[in-house]
């Protein structure tokens, strides 16, 4: 396995992968790496012939407020965890090499960015599709594979390689969850016993709701509801947004047609840490 940090030498390494006629995946990532990164590791793996895992931590998708110096980074755990994995080249630059000093220029996919995670941190997807943007240019993949966990991620950067036409394609790995149901995070570092134990209620809430719309309940409203009320009696979270939205637009929901696939995701934030879930529905 291969450490590169160098812009120009991952560039000139894909270029020449390429040209001997292999497949190239890449996995992006913040690194702090866990299960569900390495779920896509693997998947990425089993779908081309030269995997690359990218560690770094972005700071343009995070404002001013939110926890950039204290995301949690370990390079050296990483290195390890894709060398066992068999990753073929970890890039890890420089936050001076992605952005240097004179840094005018960024990818905005509008309107699906607006709503869920974008309405409360508005600056954010559009720091996400400009290194993923760049990320591609540098590793120059054939395929990309991103978490189910970021479904709303997963939709803007899918959207994003249709309308700029990248000849990428795009591959979702499933959520993984730890065995009480909570969703892997490198965040879930941050969370003190009573806010860990309490975290699993996010996805027993989802799993009501689905529950809920495949037992034949369409009104959205009244499942909301019950899921805020499960939610809050934990005393500890305050709910950012529940929300049920067409899986493919991200339009808002009040009723649960059949035959449509239906988002439903939540964020809370429990003393320092901000938590986000989801799951697919369809009847």
């Amino acid at each position: 396995m291969q450490l590169i940090t160098s812009i120009t030498e991952m560039q000139q390494l894909a270029d020449k992968t390429r040209n001997l006629g292999y497949k190239i995946g890449v996995v992006p990532t913040m690194g702090y790496l866990h299960e569900g990164h390495l779920s896509l590791i693997r998947l990425a793996k089993q779908n081309s012939d030269f995997v690359i895992t990218t560690i770094f931590v972005n700071p343009t998708q995070f404002a001013p407020n939110e926890d950039f110096e204290q995301y949690p980074r370990d390079l050296n755990r990483d290195l390890a965890m894709c060398q066992a994995e068999e990753v073929d080249v970890v890039f890890a630059p420089e936050t001076s090499a992605m952005y240097n000093s004179n840094f005018l220029t960024y990818v905005n996919v509008e309107k699906i960015t607006s709503k869920l995670e974008g309405k409360f941190r508005p600056t954010h997807f559009r720091g996400v599709t400009t290194v993923v943007a760049k990320l591609f240019n540098i590793t120059k993949p054939h395929i990309a594979v991103f978490g189910q966990k970021d479904a709303q991620q997963a939709l803007v950067i899918k959207k994003m390689v249709k309308d700029l036409n990248f000849d990428i394609q795009i591959l979702i790995g499933p959520t993984v969850r730890e065995t009480d149901g909570l969703a892997m995070s490198s965040r879930n570092v941050y969370l003190k016993n009573d806010e860990r134990k309490n975290a699993t209620i996010l996805y027993q809430s989802l799993k009501f709701a689905e529950t809920e719309i495949l037992n034949g309940e369409t009104d959205i409203e009244k499942i909301k509801s019950t899921m805020e009320k499960m939610i809050l009696e934990k005393k500890i979270f305050t709910i950012d947004y529940i929300s049920f939205n067409d899986a493919e637009t991200l339009d808002d929901l009040s009723i649960a047609h059949p035959n449509k696939s239906i988002l439903i995701s939540l964020a809370v934030r429990t003393g320092t840490v901000r938590l986000i879930d989801n799951i697919m529905v369809k009847r």
